[in-house]
């Protein structure tokens, strides 16, 4: 019996997988409605033709990057709960919080991620596949960190509600700027 050799990925998984992060990249530079399945080709090394063997549209392409960016989040999230210094939710939270906090500032993660997010968001409000994407993976993120976290309606909603502040200090570089209302929004807010 021959031992079993490492499963190898197929040209079209590789390809998928390449077009997948270069298409991060273009859309969180660009976003949804900037962005052209012919500049992601080019800039993943292929043929336009060949990105539409692989996504049958612009749409699927942008949904399969959402949907990376909440699997990203989340697995960020998952390691967190794992080294968390202890079991109650506050401390769980804390340290999912920490962990968002340096993936969407790039300092522990893809610096195009909190990008894609927020390009994700804008698109969401006028494009149903885009939409359903977000609804279903921050649907997803609620649950485990409900889960994870053993925490209460009110301390889950929190979270989020501090994730996405941190999301908008970050995003405009609040945290830089020695101003009252960037310290009234940054004050005691990780966001590296």
């Amino acid at each position: 019996m021959k031992p079993e050799r490492p499963r190898q990925l197929s040209t079209a998984e590789e390809r998928r997988a390449t077009v997948l992060r270069t298409a991060v990249g273009a859309f969180a530079a660009r976003g949804y409605f900037g962005t052209t399945t012919t500049e992601v080709a080019k800039a993943a090394g292929i043929s336009q033709a060949y990105v539409y063997r692989l996504f049958p549209n612009k749409e699927a392409l942008f949904v399969a990057v959402v949907e990376h960016s909440f699997v990203q989040v989340r697995a960020s999230l998952e390691r967190a709960a794992a080294e968390a210094r202890g079991s109650t939710p506050e401390v769980v939270l804390s340290a999912m919080g920490d962990s968002y906090a340096r993936l969407i500032s790039g300092s522990d993660g893809d610096s195009d991620l909190m990008l894609v997010q927020l390009q994700a968001q804008a698109a969401a409000t006028s494009e149903p596949a885009v939409r359903e994407a977000v609804r279903q993976g921050y649907a997803r993120l609620v649950e485990y960190v409900r889960g994870a976290s053993g925490g209460s309606e009110r301390q889950v909603q929190e979270f989020f509600a501090l994730g996405t502040l941190c999301h908008l200090i970050v995003s405009m570089g609040a945290g830089e700027v020695d101003a009252p209302w960037s310290r009234t929004l940054a004050a005691g807010i990780r966001h590296y």
